[in-house]
């Protein structure tokens, strides 16, 4: 049976910004649906000890009030995410996460922030992520328009309700992943652990393309710096 038939676990985080190595969680989302069984929503809101800027809340709509006021303690939802994480990869269900270089290293970052055990020291090389950007822009390489997750769900005609609430974003990614391996027989017919060692290498060649495009667009050259190739999560540099 081809992956995307087969169950699937979305994973999102709203933010506090995006700043992989500074930012912090607000809200998250572990959804896990598809392959004939119930759909199971976790979703979390986090305190995450630090004011939420404006320009956030405008995004995902919680204050810094609310979340002091509602939030559960940053290191226990984090531990709580990475544990529901752990439950699906050692379930061999790969997680489902648009732009899953965000996410992840997010996550990642706040672990250890947190002292908590970060997801890749848990389950190590069996991780198993499916990006509905990455694959996007290898379908469609030269497609003009936008590749939010908005964008990509008017392309595919896929439902998007709620867009930037955590639950609402990681069921949408899902269905992005199952509608592109119901339209891509290239992609359908790869099984689950060669896709994700292509992603690998997809998503190194459009960090680079895009770089190599901020290079030669005057205006654009300071932006270089800021682009990363790697995937699915930017590796933890010790001693930062």
């Amino acid at each position: 049976m081809s992956w995307h038939l087969g169950r699937l676990c979305g994973f999102d985080l709203e933010t506090t910004g995006v700043d992989v190595e500074n930012d912090r969680i607000v809200t998250a989302a572990v959804v896990c649906c598809g392959g004939g069984l119930p759909t199971r929503s976790l979703t979390w809101l986090a305190d995450p000890g630090v004011d939420i800027p404006e320009g956030a809340t405008a995004v995902h709509g919680v204050t810094t009030e609310r979340a002091r006021a509602e939030g559960r303690p940053a290191a226990e939802v984090i531990e709580q995410v990475t544990a529901a994480l752990v439950d699906a990869v050692e379930g061999d269900v790969p997680i489902v996460a648009m732009n899953a270089a965000f996410d992840l290293t997010l996550l990642d970052r706040e672990a250890r922030r947190h002292g908590v055990a970060p997801l890749v020291d848990l389950v190590g090389e069996d991780l198993r992520v499916v990006d509905p950007r990455v694959l996007d822009k290898f379908i469609a390489k030269y497609r003009r328009g936008g590749r939010t997750l908005t964008d990509l769900c008017g392309h595919y005609k896929v439902p998007l309700d709620g867009a930037h609430s955590a639950d609402a974003d990681a069921i949408a990614a899902c269905r992005l992943a199952w509608r592109m391996g119901q339209t891509t027989p290239t992609l359908a017919n790869v099984p689950l652990e060669k896709l994700h060692e292509l992603q690998i290498g997809w998503a190194r060649e459009q960090g680079e393309s895009l770089a190599a495009y901020f290079a030669r667009t005057p205006g654009k050259e300071a932006q270089v710096a800021g682009v990363r190739t790697e995937w699915p999560l930017i590796p933890h540099q010790r001693g930062v």
